[in-house]
């Protein structure tokens, strides 16, 4: 597992200081902390698309999608991925920790652990895109529940259909909150068509209140 420093300091919200040495000395230790106590795995599968009736129906599972930015994100698909992942329950109890008895330290491990599991998303998709070119298929980008209008509570669904609290002790709240916490749940399309319509950045986000977007920045 890698936690780039940058991305940290995005999470924390930075843009350019100079950050002292106690500062980086302090990312660096939540960095080796994080990456020790991380218990990270992934899971997915691959899904048929069938549309009817305005819907997307992910053949064999139980997953129907309606929202109309996944649908757009999926528009040249065949192929549905659905995937989560998670850093593990040791890490939320070592947050919850510190956001009691060392706030700043809690933060910053927060953070480490926010780029923490993006890196294993990141890892989980590079490796679904390589098998995907074995079949001469191409990716979209990810795209959570949360995201734009894809519906929050779709997260459920997707943990239901991988089976993801048996298979990596995933699960997930009546208000959505998923745990262990530092978890993440995607869609992924798979087309044979090259050039796919991406829906990146906050052009396609309905958080308005995100801190990314008020500096400037985007979560992606």
């Amino acid at each position: 597992m890698e936690i780039d420093k940058n991305e940290v300091l995005r999470y924390l919200g930075y843009k350019n200081q100079k950050i002292d040495k106690n500062m980086t000395n302090l990312i660096d230790e939540c960095t080796r902390e994080i990456i020790d106590i991380s218990e990270a795995s992934s899971v997915y599968e691959i899904f048929d698309i069938e549309r009817k009736n305005g819907f997307l129906f992910l053949l064999g599972s139980t997953l129907v999608l309606k929202d109309k930015d996944i649908k757009d994100l999926l528009i040249n698909s065949d192929k549905c991925v659905v995937m989560a992942a998670t850093l593990g329950t040791a890490v939320d109890s070592r947050l919850a920790y510190y956001s009691r008895f060392d706030i700043t330290k809690g933060v910053i491990m927060d953070a480490c652990a926010s780029t923490a599991i993006e890196y294993i998303c990141d890892e989980l998709q590079d490796e679904i895109m390589k098998n995907a070119f074995k079949e001469d298929l191409y990716i979209t980008t990810r795209y959570s529940p949360g995201y734009g209008d894809f519906a929050i509570d779709n997260g459920a669904e997707i943990l239901n259909v991988l089976d993801a609290y048996k298979k990596i002790g995933l699960s997930i709240t009546e208000n959505s909150i998923m745990l262990p916490r530092k978890s993440v749940t995607a869609l992924i399309g798979l087309s044979k068509t090259k050039n796919l319509k991406k829906r990146t950045g906050c052009a396609s986000c309905k958080n308005l209140g995100c801190e990314f977007r008020k500096d400037g920045g985007c979560c992606e």
